[in-house]
């Protein structure tokens, strides 16, 4: 079981850079701008965001999960693959940043923007550079500088909090005939500063990872950049699928919605209960990051089958504890929202199921990774896609942003099963399926207790006994799985 140690302390390192600017950004940031910020300009934020996320994966092709299959079967060109694809990146993100910049007004107003174009433009400098740089993110991972990768992705949250309060908060609130302020507040700008920021954010990453751009060494290899355009497309059409299952629901909110006169203001109360997910979003990101190398490494391994049917256990057994240590307390959790956002609250348990079965997806995804059969995968997740665009435009008019949580749970789940049938033709894993389900039933039927039974009774005695019953839960899945045992005393 040492892997699994190794495993879980890398996703540790990892959540250093993951889990604590998100958590600083869900604890700090998430209250402020609910704060600072109404529902209809909290839904431009959630709304341009969804857009920077379907677009970070167009940018960035599929180049992440090459690199570190290229480089696992060729160590010894990982400089070659390196600077080819860092090349690449380079050439692609310059020229997306002068398509939206020549064409900038067509594009804003398509997307109902034409009053505010710099947003876009600015959205387009971030994405550009982060696209760029998750190619020296990567490199870090696979030279196991994981405190380095951490360090920079804190000190670039820590950044945007601090120039957010300044900004947003002192200077907003003091605006005023002093001219410093009126340097650094322009109430015209108003929620752009939410992107502003972010850009100078990005731009610090980019200058922290001077040591990894400039060990690029500009040597392009067209023979090997085709065979990696030819693993990638597939990863490509995969994960623009993925983004679409992810964020689309953000867009189509403001063109479905049964009332157009408040969709914006039902994007950001969808937007902002979304985050309230951050736990869950959070968790399987960290596992992310130490585990696609990790496949890589261990497929090679005779009992690699038998390694990944023991991280999904582990993996969803603890997700099913972060879903009930959200889920049994959500009266208090929902208060990191203004209270304006209340509202919202109920989809916050659907969207944390979702995201747990989309990580189930990840844990599946080994068998056409490691195979070669990236194409079968991204058929899966476009499959997902399909249902999310449909399911919303079909549930949205009627149950509104629920519609859109819903939605997620039937995509990833459909996205599950399809996946685990295929595996058992291609790369038949014995997972430990019936068990991982009667885990699930358990943890459904605390939630409905503590959510339907016991939420209405005294606030102390419903406290008490909610927090009973996630501890007895806790205690018979270590009773059953040890897991005290295989992560900390063994």
């Amino acid at each position: 079981m040492n892997y699994l140690k190794k495993l879980a302390g890398q996703s540790l390192v990892y959540g250093l850079g993951t889990i604590v600017p998100r958590l600083l950004n869900f604890a700090i940031l998430t209250p402020f701008y609910t704060r600072v910020f109404g529902k209809a300009e909290y839904g431009i934020i959630s709304e341009l965001y969804a857009y920077i996320v379907v677009f970070m994966v167009i940018l960035t092709y599929g180049l992440e999960t090459s690199f570190f299959r290229f480089t696992n079967k060729n160590r010894d060109k990982k400089s070659v693959i390196y600077s080819t694809l860092s090349i690449s990146l380079i050439f692609t993100s310059i020229l997306f940043v002068l398509l939206i910049y020549t064409n900038l007004l067509p594009i804003a107003n398509a997307i109902d923007y034409g009053d505010k174009p710099q947003y876009i433009l600015w959205c387009s400098l971030i994405l550009g550079i982060d696209a760029f740089t998750s190619l020296p993110f990567a490199l870090l991972r696979l030279q196991g500088k994981v405190r380095k990768f951490s360090l920079i992705k804190v000190a670039n949250i820590f950044f945007i909090l601090i120039v957010s309060f300044v900004v947003l908060k002192f200077a907003r609130e003091y605006e005023g005939d002093n001219t410093f302020i009126k340097w650094l507040y322009n109430p015209e700008i108003g929620v752009g500063y939410v992107f502003l920021i972010n850009l100078f954010g990005s731009v610090i990453s980019f200058i922290l990872l001077f040591k990894e751009i400039f060990s690029i060494s500009f040597k392009f290899d067209f023979s090997l950049y085709k065979n990696v355009l030819f693993y990638s497309f597939p990863l490509l059409i995969s994960g623009l699928a993925g983004s679409i299952n992810e964020a689309i629901d953000r867009i189509l909110l403001k063109h479905f919605s049964a009332d157009p006169t408040i969709a914006m203001e039902t994007v950001g109360v969808y937007g902002a209960n979304y985050k309230l997910a951050v736990f869950m979003t959070l968790y399987i990101q960290m596992f992310k990051y130490a585990v696609e190398p990790f496949f890589f490494e261990q497929a090679k391994n005779s009992d690699a089958k038998t390694m990944y049917s023991t991280i999904l256990n582990y993996f969803f057994i603890l997700g099913l504890i972060i879903f009930l240590g959200i889920t049994v307390y959500i009266d208090i959790f929902k208060h990191f929202l203004g209270s304006s956002f209340h509202e919202g609250i109920a989809i916050v348990p659907v969207v944390l199921l979702a995201n747990l079965f989309l990580g189930v997806f990840y844990n599946l995804s080994v068998w056409y990774k490691i195979n070669d059969l990236t194409k079968i995968g991204a058929y899966i997740t476009l499959s997902g896609s399909i249902i999310t665009i449909v399911s919303n435009f079909i549930l949205i008019p009627r149950i509104g942003y629920m519609g859109s949580a819903v939605t997620h749970l039937i995509c990833y789940s459909f996205m599950v099963v399809l996946s685990y049938l295929l595996s058992k033709k291609f790369y038949f894993i014995k997972y430990p399926i019936y068990k991982l389900l009667g885990y699930l039933v358990i943890a459904l039927l605390i939630f409905v207790i503590s959510n339907y039974m016991l939420i209405n009774l005294n606030i102390i005695l419903s406290f008490i006994l909610r927090t009973a019953l996630f501890a007895l839960f806790i205690i018979f899945i270590n009773y059953k799985e040890k897991l005290l045992h295989t992560f900390i005393l063994k």
